[in-house]
């Protein structure tokens, strides 16, 4: 994996155990599934304290911008804070982005991603981080999320990937949630497990170019979707030094 966090630069990590017996009978992880998800939600950076998982949406994020350097430091370019933002839950780069003009701050309950309250074509990033596994039409809010993207303007986003397995419906499974063992919300609750096939959803939703990133396979996924293969920066790779 790279030496630095990805979002704010710092080179030392932790790690702390995250899934709990329960759940891992709940999908079914064998020992190695549950050891790599592990490490996708609790290697985190001593810095920050953002995890693998958000490590990963920082490259995504990069990508759409089409600039490689850490997070915290690219909101600190005029062209760069200049962008309009909309980040669907709280993420591991929420804090980077935060405070910036054009950043739009729309979680759940207030804001339901099957329906966006925002005109099409408004923001050049929409950011969101394991949101879509518990959305009931998740291929109809990706199309929303194209909806309200500009027609240079990217998606970058997190789903929890079994990488052995195709995506599967929770329908008709005992209930599951995530958040924590204790105190789980009907929010939480996990209507698709996502697998190798998650690559084609959003091409269903409508988007032209889906390109993956990782900072240690399979720990740590994330996809940036974009109009066409032409994203912010101009480039047909969205990505530059």
């Amino acid at each position: 994996m790279e030496t630095r966090c990805s979002i704010c630069g710092h080179d030392q990590f932790g790690q702390r155990k995250v899934l709990w017996d329960a759940l891992v009978n709940e999908w079914q992880l064998s020992p190695r599934e549950r050891e790599y998800v592990d490490r996708q939600q609790g290697m985190h950076c001593l810095s920050c304290g953002a995890n693998l998982r958000g490590m990963a949406l920082a490259l995504a994020v990069q990508d759409a911008i089409g600039k490689d350097a850490p997070i915290a430091q690219l909101v600190k370019d005029p062209a760069v804070a200049a962008l309009r933002v909309l980040d669907m839950n709280v993420t591991s780069i929420s804090s980077s982005f935060r405070g910036l003009p054009n950043y739009v701050d729309a979680r759940y309950p207030d804001v339901d991603m099957h329906s966006l309250p925002y005109p099409d074509g408004t923001f050049d990033i929409v950011v969101h981080s394991d949101t879509l596994e518990h959305v009931p039409n998740f291929v109809h809010a990706l199309g929303e999320c194209r909806r309200v993207l500009k027609p240079t303007g990217s998606l970058c986003y997190t789903v929890p990937i079994i990488v052995d397995r195709l995506t599967r419906s929770r329908a008709g499974l005992p209930p599951s949630y995530h958040g924590k063992a204790e105190g789980l919300r009907d929010d939480y609750l996990v209507v698709t497990e996502f697998g190798a096939d998650a690559w084609r959803y959003p091409f269903e939703a409508g988007f032209g170019s889906v390109r993956f990133h990782t900072l240690r396979f399979p720990d740590a996924i994330a996809i940036t979707a974009s109009q066409s293969g032409v994203g912010i920066a101009g480039s047909s790779s969205g990505r530059a030094a």
